[in-house]
């Protein structure tokens, strides 16, 4: 288990068989800060029932999170999102489809768990025993990990590589309310195939010029996929890590809603202190405390794209 101090974020790598409560705390050797450590529980096999059967019309199923630009919130976004429909009563799927994993070790699980990889190229391995189902009640996860990056290698010069995704993900669609699929900072094998499995495109973004750049980038791909392959894909942008005492965000805000009107969302996620502490302790914000701006702001998030009220 690897934990950082939130002072001097010093990291420490833990055994697993040495921790005997599920919740203690550690003393930093190298600025003596005290904090407080949450161990991960154990995530167990996908354990859908055979009849668990949904509508095939569900508004926003597959749900890629992209922007080019890395640093937006792209993944605390498809973690507190996923969480928030979550509580919603919504069977939601968390896809880590980036080798760097970084939404799997936020989950907390180590990069020692079966991934994508392994459900395309080790035999007998199926959506049920790489799908995992989290501590936290209608939440699953397939993980990434180190292997993923063989993925790109064995499969970028094969005929509709951009589609391995989406057809394997054609085994759970039917059972399975939302999938969201978070992608990294590039356009290129993974984020392609994020899109072409998706209907629906969240591209999270700061007020700031170089972000509001890889918007730009991701609309391109996202209507030359619609326009070349005949997709019905739509996206819509999330302000992300807003700064309401700043006058340049307010501004570039103010840019954003001008250029892209229909095509923001009314929520915007604020900076908020407690979103980076729950991402220390490895849990969503909203199970760090449930009443923060952003826990909040995420669960008003969830309820505009379903269209459900609170």
């Amino acid at each position: 288990m690897i934990i950082k101090c939130e002072q001097c974020e010093t990291r420490y790598k833990l055994a697993d068989e040495l921790i005997t409560q599920s919740i203690f705390k550690v003393k930093c050797s190298k600025c003596s800060n005290v904090f407080t450590v949450q161990k991960p529980e154990k995530i167990k096999p996908l354990d859908l029932p055979e009849d668990a059967v949904l509508p095939e019309n569900l508004a926003h199923k597959i749900i890629a999170i992209s922007n080019q630009k890395g640093g937006v919130a792209k993944t605390s976004t498809a973690i507190n999102l996923a969480m928030s429909l979550a509580m919603q009563d919504k069977r939601v799927l968390l896809v880590d489809f980036d080798m760097q994993a970084s939404l799997t070790i936020a989950m907390g699980l180590n990069n020692q768990a079966k991934t994508f990889y392994d459900l395309l190229h080790k035999p007998g391995a199926t959506l049920a025993n790489v799908i995992l189902k989290t501590k936290y009640p209608n939440l699953w996860l397939l993980p990434s990990g180190p292997n993923m990056a063989l993925l790109m290698k064995k499969n970028i010069n094969q005929k509709h590589f951009e589609k391995i995704l989406r057809n394997k993900l054609e085994g759970i669609r039917d059972k399975i309310d939302h999938i969201i699929i978070d992608t990294p900072p590039s356009i290129e094998f993974f984020t392609l195939n994020a899109l072409m499995a998706s209907d629906f495109v969240i591209i999270p973004t700061q007020c700031e010029f170089l972000s509001m750049h890889g918007v730009a980038h991701i609309e391109e791909v996202v209507n030359i996929i619609k326009q070349r392959q005949n997709e019905n894909i739509d996206y819509k942008i999330l302000i992300t890590m807003f700064n309401q005492e700043s006058t340049a965000t307010k501004v570039i805000y103010n840019k954003i809603k001008t250029k892209y009107q229909d095509k923001i969302f009314n929520t915007t996620i604020d900076f908020d202190t407690k979103l980076q502490e729950s991402q220390i302790m490895n849990i969503p914000v909203a199970q760090y405390d449930r009443n923060c701006p952003s826990a909040l702001q995420y669960q008003a998030l969830a309820q505009e794209l379903t269209g459900d009220t609170p």
